[in-house]
């Protein structure tokens, strides 16, 4: 018990050193509750409860929505969660926000004296200089495909003892793909288009991208061969020749806004008249939340309702 002690004690020291906001001190409270829990169960089993206590103590911070996520399903307290629109999972009412994904607040990330800093590798070349400028090493996951989105869940769930947990998620994604690819088997391979929608523009997604990696797993064949990056700059006309089967319209940032940026740029623009799939009402819009820039926990529902666009 003086052990657990201890670790309270340090915990609370940290949590009042220079001059934490609220929310700052009831995430710190709340993980040394966790700590302490954790202390506690081990030493009701067996006499190894020294040995638990000195168990690392992270202080996570998560800059994306799908990496909280991700670590809301495994199981894993932060101390700091990116600022966003978006619903984040109920676990982390109280924790501190830290700006959003794209520009986060380094002084408030640093002042919540992480362990880890987690992002993504499609954000790696514009954040990774700032957080060495502050003495962070940030940790980029590659969410860009459900293969390495798979992972790096596993390789989460390793480090932060939740390893049973992550396999169960990764797992899960195992058993939906191969149904759907089974259900695939024998039909015709769609030709696709995928477009990515900001408000203002919109880019062609390849194969590299996340969504372009679920429509390949499912059989679709993307109109955009032989590149290596994820998005190119949209060329109508190349577009057209290679006349899709399916169009997938994915908006990003402001759906609403960027679905009607996309319904006037087919209404007004006259080749898309010409598109095999808009003659024949295969223009799909995909909910952000299933397909965003990068991979999510919702990859399996994300695999359900592409295979009805893919295969009607």
């Amino acid at each position: 018990m003086a052990g657990i002690a201890m670790l309270l004690v340090w915990m609370v020291l940290l949590a009042g050193c220079g001059g934490a906001n609220a929310a700052q001190s009831d995430a710190s409270a709340n993980l040394a509750a966790s700590a302490y829990a954790s202390v506690s169960a081990s030493g009701s089993e067996d006499a190894g409860a020294s040995a638990s206590a000195e168990a690392p103590v992270y202080r996570i911070v998560s800059t994306t929505v799908a990496v909280t996520q991700m670590l809301d399903a495994l199981g894993v307290d932060l101390v700091g969660i990116p600022t966003s629109a978006k619903t984040l999972p109920e676990r982390y009412a109280n924790v501190t926000k830290v700006g959003n994904p794209m520009s986060p607040d380094m002084e408030l990330v640093k002042s919540l004296r992480p362990t880890d800093v987690l992002s993504v590798t499609t954000l790696q070349y514009d954040l990774e200089p700032t957080f060495k400028q502050i003495g962070l090493n940030a940790s980029f996951l590659n969410l860009t495909s459900l293969s390495s989105m798979q992972k790096e869940i596993r390789g989460l769930g390793t480090k932060f003892g939740r390893e049973a947990e992550a396999e169960e998620l990764a797992n899960s994604y195992n058993d939906t793909l191969a149904k759907l690819q089974g259900e695939a088997a024998g039909k015709g391979k769609p030709s696709v288009l995928i477009l990515l929608g900001v408000p203002g523009s919109y880019l062609v997604a390849t194969e590299h991208s996340y969504i372009g990696d679920l429509v390949r797993l499912l059989g679709g064949v993307n109109i955009v061969q032989g590149e290596k990056v994820e998005y190119l700059a949209s060329n109508t006309e190349y577009l057209q020749q290679a006349n899709p089967d399916v169009i997938l319209r994915a908006a990003h940032g402001m759906p609403a806004e960027v679905v009607k940026m996309f319904d006037e740029e087919f209404k007004k623009n006259d080749i898309w008249k010409h598109f095999k799939a808009v003659q024949n009402g295969r223009v799909y819009d995909l909910e952000e939340e299933l397909f965003g820039t990068t991979g999510n926990i919702a990859a399996n529902e994300a695999l359900e309702a592409l295979y009805t666009r893919l295969y009607p």
